[in-house]
């Protein structure tokens, strides 16, 4: 179940690398906010999908928001992961899990791996409110990213 569109957004502050953390708590509440979270980084769909936001950067920084992927693979596979791809967003480690644990994003059993991060994206408004809310209980279906560049742009 993904978290409610409405709902306060957790905040929380996680590294993209070793020495390199965002505090999306000073985010939250002051800019539009995108979080995809994906199961791992260097699997074949995470990858294609990570690259198509990569390939469509131009549609997304037009929108005014911060966007940031999210995987629970430890900060310094998401900071390969970001350079090795090109990504022109920060990859967030949540190696420990609270922060797809607040925003209902954990498979509790995937290909035989307990905790890892679902497929889904959240958009957050400048009001700090869950504008957007999607989750994929499957491994291999995409986002929508129309439809989250929809919500971005009618967020507050």
């Amino acid at each position: 179940m993904a978290i409610a569109v409405g709902s306060k957004a957790p905040a929380f502050k996680l590294l993209a690398k070793v020495g390199e953390e965002y505090d999306l708590g000073e985010l939250i509440g002051r800019e539009k906010v995108v979080l995809m979270f994906f199961p791992l980084a260097f699997s074949s769909v995470c990858t294609e999908e990570m690259c198509a936001v990569r390939d469509e950067w131009s549609g997304w920084n037009d929108l005014g928001c911060r966007v940031f992927g999210v995987s629970i693979d430890s900060p310094f596979v998401t900071d390969r992961f970001r350079k090795e791809l090109g990504l022109p967003f920060p990859v967030l480690s949540d190696f420990n899990k609270d922060m797809s644990a607040a925003y209902e994003a954990l498979f509790a059993e995937f290909y035989g791996m307990r905790g890892v991060t679902k497929r889904a994206a959240v958009v957050i408004g400048r009001d700090g409110r869950v504008a957007y809310s999607w989750e994929s209980d499957a491994a291999h279906p995409r986002m929508e990213r129309a439809a989250i560049k929809a919500a971005v742009d009618a967020a507050p």
